[in-house]
């Protein structure tokens, strides 16, 4: 025993000279070779540690991420094509069609927000001259029509008031009249906080021999979610809402037949006009195969967002989809039944709005841009406005994942309550009341 005590004292002595430093040199020793002097274009910035604000997040996204994911991507990184991130990757993929309730092989995590996800859908399944049907009754609708056409799609707009929704006869219609290859749903329109039903419309895409597109960025985690009971064809979604994980690493799915409209733009010698999207590529790196061919490396992926991703979804799986979807939806109803105490109203019907997202209307008289900043500089409380045609018209709250709780509703409404009377107007239904006098100063601010 002393023989080996003394053996392991005799290697930590001679580990810590070798490290430690020789007398004269200090912790930094100066470099043997020095480079000549040079004169610098741009001078050494004097930049100290980042200490952003703790904000509540109730806007449209991104929403507060779970400390269990921040703490994820803490962990060390290890290589993108290292066996156990690989295998990380396939534990992602099986949780994303739990979420999705898809059993989808193609199935991804793609590098880049929801929008990178959203643009390989559109770079990778759009021939020049193809037809897109968009349903468009909000701002992401007119995104869509922007993106398809930059990849030589021709675009058709079914078009409806902001904040409703369409119904399966319109859509069959349209799809008669145009004969599209492809159409485009937002299932939760963020921009609105309308919810689109999507009963019927896989049947009447396979009718008219197109595909189904759908965004779920708003929706994936927080409401009901059923991919193939839908007959969707190909999604995408965003990390940075229901899922509570960082934005940066976006869902992404293909089912049969928009694998077979990919393999047939191959075959005609078709090149994906996008190379960092390009799944044909990315395929090879991320599904395994039954041949033996090993992974090709494609771009470097992002691993601490990948750790995020898998964590967040983790999260989401032992909570179960029902418990979520439940959650969601009982923070939902009660902050409409805590807005309406306060007497404001949502801009979309109760039967169509998003648990995810609500759009509150801006009362008259009120200067909506005002209370954004108000309750980011007095409650550091984060809410947005609307966008598009419901610019200054409504306001855009968010209850999404780790944030979709009874005691953050109820301190948002407590938070409008107090700016709508800093603007000198209160109401409740059916009253309305002078302003209570303040000693604070007078209410300025704008978004």
């Amino acid at each position: 025993m002393r023989a080996a005590h003394r053996l392991t004292q005799r290697v930590a002595t001679r580990q810590a000279s070798a490290i430690a430093p020789t007398a004269g040199q200090g912790v930094n020793p100066a470099p043997t070779h020095m480079l000549p002097p040079v004169s610098l274009l741009v001078e050494q910035p004097e930049v100290g540690a980042f200490n952003p604000p703790k904000r509540l997040l109730m806007g449209p996204g991104p929403g507060n991420a779970h400390p269990r994911v921040h703490a994820a991507m803490a962990l060390p990184q290890i290589g993108h094509m290292d066996g156990a991130f690989l295998q990380m990757a396939e534990e992602i993929k099986e949780m994303l069609r739990y979420a999705w309730q898809t059993k989808n092989p193609f199935t991804v995590p793609c590098s880049g927000t929801g929008s990178a996800a959203w643009e390989a859908l559109c770079a990778n399944l759009t021939s020049p001259g193809d037809k897109h049907l968009v349903l468009v009754n909000g701002y992401f609708g007119l995104r869509h029509c922007d993106m398809a056409s930059r990849y030589g799609a021709e675009i058709i707009k079914l078009e409806k008031p902001w904040g409703e929704v369409f119904t399966p006869e319109e859509v069959d219609a349209a799809c008669a009249e145009h004969k599209p290859d492809m159409i485009w749903v937002a299932h939760a329109e963020t921009s609105t906080g309308a919810c689109q039903p999507m009963d019927q419309l896989g049947e009447i895409a396979r009718n008219h021999d197109c595909l189904l597109a759908a965004d779920t960025v708003t929706s994936i985690g927080g409401l009901p979610v059923r991919l193939d009971e839908w007959g969707v064809d190909a999604a995408y979604a965003g990390g940075q809402k229901a899922l509570s994980c960082p934005p940066g690493i976006a869902p992404l799915t293909f089912g049969d037949r928009a694998l077979t409209k990919m393999d047939k733009r191959t075959a005609a010698g078709e090149q994906v006009k996008n190379w960092y999207l390009d799944m044909n590529m990315i395929k090879q790196y991320l599904v395994v195969n039954d041949f033996g061919v090993p992974r090709v490396y494609h771009h470097t992926a992002p691993i601490s967002m990948a750790y995020a991703l898998r964590e967040a979804l983790g999260i989401l799986t032992e909570e179960g989809l029902e418990a979520s979807w439940s959650r969601h939806r009982d923070a939902a109803e009660f902050f409409w039944n805590e807005l309406e105490k306060i007497g404001l109203e949502c801009h979309v019907d109760w039967e169509h709005r998003l648990p995810t997202l609500t759009t509150v209307k801006i009362p008259e008289g009120i200067d909506g841009g005002k209370v954004v900043t108000y309750l980011r500089e007095n409650y550091n409380i984060e809410i947005a406005g609307g966008l598009g045609a419901l610019a200054g018209k409504v306001w855009r709250i968010g209850l999404m994942g780790y944030n979709a709780r009874r005691e953050n509703a109820a301190l948002v409404c407590a938070a409008l309550r107090d700016a709508l009377d800093a603007q000198g107007y209160y109401r409740a239904p059916g009253l309305l009341y002078p302003s209570r006098q303040h000693s604070r100063s007078s209410f300025h601010g704008s978004a």
